[in-house]
């Protein structure tokens, strides 16, 4: 149930095709210090045995899994994380993606630093092919209140470009004023970046989760660039145009 002291949380969970993932990062969800009210899976057309795990585990949450699958046509993250939050009932979104861990207090210092016109942008922890944590990415381990506070307003350009959707967090009401995603970026690369400058220009403003909302990040080969290029020249022009509205969004899967 909703605790009636705080917003409605959904925690929002990308995901495609890797269920051992998957595990580790539910089995996360489990130990959490503050649990979610809904847990919300994007599923960008995985296979079946997605689903059955899916299902075999909801009674051992308190909270419902809604699970939202389209068919397999490519990397099509931004359409299904529209799909997702189209149908997410919580007030505020904590997303991230099917491949990180997160720490014990991670929804905790989240619901801790939300505040009404801010998104929230965190940090991850690499992890290397043996399971180590790459050393330039040990002082993201680090848990540290008094420090958080510090870096709570430490922002450029450069960190906003390159937010990364596996350690994010914002108000629905914010997201849908901007219609969301925007569907023309295909492929991977500078989604949740367009998304970000959008939300900035519309006049939310951005708060650094630094020393709390620990993620480890599982390590996996390198991405497909073949549409990088593409998908930077719609950030810049959203940068360069200053804009708060993208044509092709979330506003199709809403409910009139």
């Amino acid at each position: 149930m909703p605790n009636e002291k705080r917003p409605k949380i959904t925690l929002l969970i990308s995901t495609y095709n890797w269920v051992d993932a998957l595990k580790r990062v539910l089995k996360g969800v489990l130990m959490q210090t503050v649990l979610p009210d809904e847990i919300v899976i994007a599923d960008d057309g995985s296979r079946e045995d997605t689903k059955k795990y899916i299902d075999s585990i909801r009674k051992q949450f308190s909270m419902p899994i809604i699970h939202v699958w389209h068919e397999d046509n490519g990397f099509r993250r931004s359409v299904i994380l529209n799909k997702a939050i189209a149908q997410a009932t919580g007030d505020y979104i904590i997303e991230i993606d099917g491949d990180v861990i997160p720490e014990r207090h991670f929804i905790q210092d989240h619901v801790e630093v939300m505040k009404q016109g801010y998104f929230v942008c965190g940090s991850r922890v690499m992890l290397q092919e043996d399971g180590s944590v790459r050393t330039s990415h040990i002082g993201n381990l680090l848990r540290i209140k008094l420090l958080r506070k510090v870096f709570a307003a430490y922002k450029t350009k450069f960190s906003v470009r390159h937010v990364r959707g596996c350690n994010f967090a914002f108000w629905k009401k914010d997201f849908f004023s901007v219609n969301g995603y925007n569907e023309d970026i295909v492929g991977w690369g500078r989604e949740d970046s367009e998304l970000v400058f959008r939300l900035i220009y519309k006049g939310v403003k951005e708060e650094r989760l630094k020393f709390g909302g620990i993620i480890r990040h599982i390590y996996h080969g390198a991405p497909s660039m073949d549409n990088f290029s593409h998908n930077h020249d719609l950030l810049c022009e959203t940068m360069r145009n200053r804009t708060t509205w993208c044509e092709n969004g979330v506003n199709k899967y809403l409910v009139k």
